[in-house]
């Protein structure tokens, strides 16, 4: 039977993270970058990839990396989501890392997990594993075309792109024309990427590539809409023991009290799918029923924990000041991040041989 509970291993990982994410990733700085024309912290990249090689945690030692498992990335993941980290991990880390391992580019993987290089799948972040994806027109070894809702491309040193001749080549981002959309989290920004002609090199088929790469992207994704919830939870808990109405802490009262408990119910289970999809990824079996199951239930989850973490700050939850609103929208955009939980039900249903009525 496989063990869900966290290593030591991971517990440790997960407490230099968080360190370090205390350090560099405070909410006040997190608001303030998305202000500003730089929403990506490329101090808290840096140190999480030079200083503690986080991003080669999915690539083998043999190829650079460290030879690590999904539920080390997972755990990560985790403490970034609890951060709402303006950090392209799971755009290069994992989605832009999966679809070169699935590929023979052994020099560009190298420098995905070293961190010198920023990678990014160029497919749009609703696309769901298996479903078609835009791709552009490749004539006499040049791309051309337009591809919409690319993440984190602003800060991407190579885009992985889909031509129509079912290749997935690398773009020296230079090369291309990427122009920032209007974005509903500002933490993890959205552009359009533009090919006029450029030259890319192919590096290998791009539909299982790209499968591979959004399966783990939808699963990891899970992590990080877990760790969005349990801080949305456990700071409601803790501001609603400290404020006051009628003499009397406001966390005392029942109603909330309920509300509370289902919504500790909830982010209990989402850890349960969270890690299930971690552990199917790291051992490939039952991924795409492990992976479906976890999205199926996470983005309403993570939304709800958002939600009433605004509603029960009360007036403060509602300011620019305080971060509440940083996590709703992430937990909006990560809802329709590689795929809806409607989308993912209906998928679960083919897999489990489940006819709809």
């Amino acid at each position: 039977m496989t063990d869900l509970l966290y290593s030591e291993e991971e517990e440790a990982l997960r407490a230099a993270v968080r360190d370090l994410l205390a350090d560099h990733c405070d909410a006040p700085g997190v608001i303030a970058r998305t202000e500003s024309d730089t929403p990506h912290d490329h101090e808290a990249w840096k140190a999480l990839t030079d200083g503690m090689g986080l991003a080669g945690l999915l690539v083998p030692e043999a190829k650079g990396g460290q030879g690590a498992t999904h539920r080390e990335a997972a755990v990560v993941l985790e403490e970034l989501g609890r951060a709402v980290a303006p950090v392209p991990y799971l755009t290069s880390a994992v989605v832009a890392t999966e679809a070169l391992l699935a590929c023979d580019a052994d020099d560009l993987l190298a420098d995905l997990a070293s961190g010198r290089r920023i990678g990014a799948l160029a497919v749009s972040l609703s696309v769901a594993p298996g479903t078609a994806y835009r791709v552009v027109r490749h004539e006499d070894g040049r791309l051309s075309g337009e591809l919409t809702g690319i993440a984190d491309a602003a800060v991407a040193d190579v885009l992985l792109v889909p031509a129509d001749d079912g290749g997935l080549y690398a773009v020296d981002a230079t090369a291309a024309t990427v122009t920032p959309q209007v974005s509903l989290d500002l933490t993890r920004p959205l552009a359009t990427v533009r090919l006029d002609g450029v030259p890319g090199r192919l590096l290998g088929d791009a539909e299982p590539a790209v499968r591979r790469a959004l399966t783990a992207g939808a699963g990891l994704l899970a992590s990080e809409q877990f760790g969005l919830a349990d801080w949305a939870l456990t700071e409601t808990v803790r501001y609603l023991k400290e404020r006051k109405q009628f003499n009397r802490p406001v966390g005392g009262f029942q109603a909330l009290k309920h509300r509370l408990a289902q919504l500790w119910l909830e982010v209990v289970n989402l850890r349960a799918a969270a890690r299930n999809a971690a552990d199917a990824l790291a051992t490939g079996e039952d991924v795409e029923v492990a992976v479906t199951v976890a999205q199926a239930f996470a983005a309403p989850v993570a939304v709800h924990a958002a939600e009433e973490a605004l509603q029960l700050h009360g007036g403060i939850g509602m300011t620019w000041e305080h971060p509440a609103h940083l996590y709703l929208k992430r937990a909006k955009a990560d809802s329709i991040a590689y795929g809806t939980a409607g989308a993912h039900r209906e998928a679960l249903a083919g897999l489990v041989d489940l006819q709809a009525p």
